[in-house]
């Protein structure tokens, strides 16, 4: 498998693309699985088919841009407002940047790494070791990317993103990604409850850190892509669950931004083994 991601490494973005739209429309036909589960969370939102209807091929061209992402050269990737993290950074309190599965999460972290490291370090990102033996050795390789220090999904792990925040470096989270039994809370999620890592706000409660909203907008064509940064709309502070609910509020209103590059075939909703239901 490492062999073919090198190979398809090489590859025009524009091709790749192209690929993975094919491989997204014929995920989403011939699974009704999968295609229910998409047209469910879509409803959800309040949206209709012909409003996401593009998402189909862009959770294909997700996919199928991975092998330049991990192996291949940086992709083109330039920033919409580059002062809102600036502004971050240069407060001093260190950056906790929140991406949902939006766009393009990989290259929103390579793209902040490449512009920020040489003068404020690298940007920590958790990293959760692949489960399949043949897949760990490309998973690996992914994460070694220049600026770009990953750590466990594990109590060391979270000391080493406390560290680098109060040494005012940043650190990369999915906060709408679905944790382990115990490190979440159940919170709406476009109305229906959703169990929602705590870590985010915890880190954010803890160090008094900058938090920034950051996604990559897949540009048309194999252009490359928009990184776009927003503030809070207001602060991750209060008890737990308030603050678990408020960053629930956050994802929403990005995802109602663009719901067109949304992954809508995410299992949002399940429960973690062994966790109580909501």
């Amino acid at each position: 498998m490492l062999l073919v991601f090198r190979m398809l490494s090489g590859l025009p973005l524009r091709v790749l693309h192209a690929l993975g739209a094919a491989v997204g429309w014929a995920a989403f036909l011939l699974s009704p699985v999968y295609r229910r589960r998409f047209l469910d969370n879509a409803a959800q939102a309040g949206l209709r088919f012909s409003q996401v209807r593009p998402a189909v091929a862009h959770i294909g061209r997700m996919v199928g841009e991975l092998p330049r992402l991990w192996l291949g050269p940086p992709a083109p990737a330039h920033f919409a407002n580059p002062e809102c993290l600036d502004a971050a950074y240069v407060s001093g309190r260190g950056v906790l940047l929140l991406t949902p599965h939006l766009g393009c999460f990989e290259v929103t972290a390579q793209a902040i790494a490449q512009r920020f490291k040489a003068d404020h370090g690298d940007l920590t990102v958790l990293f959760r070791p692949a489960r399949k033996a043949w897949l760990a050795p490309l998973v690996a390789a992914s994460r070694q990317r220049p600026g770009l220090a990953p750590v466990p999904t594990t109590l060391a792990g979270v000391r080493q993103m406390i560290k680098a925040l109060r040494q005012g470096r940043a650190v990369g989270l999915l906060p709408d990604q679905v944790p382990p039994d115990g490190m979440g809370e159940w919170a709406p999620f476009f109305g229906r409850p959703a169990y929602t890592m705590t870590l985010a706000a915890r880190l954010a409660q803890q160090t008094g850190c900058e938090v920034r909203l950051v996604w990559g907008e897949r540009l048309p064509r194999g252009e490359g892509f928009r990184i776009h940064c927003q503030p809070l709309q207001a602060p991750l502070d209060g008890s737990l669950p308030e603050a678990v609910a408020r960053m629930n509020a956050e994802m929403e209103r990005l995802v109602l931004a663009c719901p067109q590059q949304y992954l809508w075939s995410y299992a949002r909703y399940k429960a973690p083994r062994r966790a109580e239901p909501a």
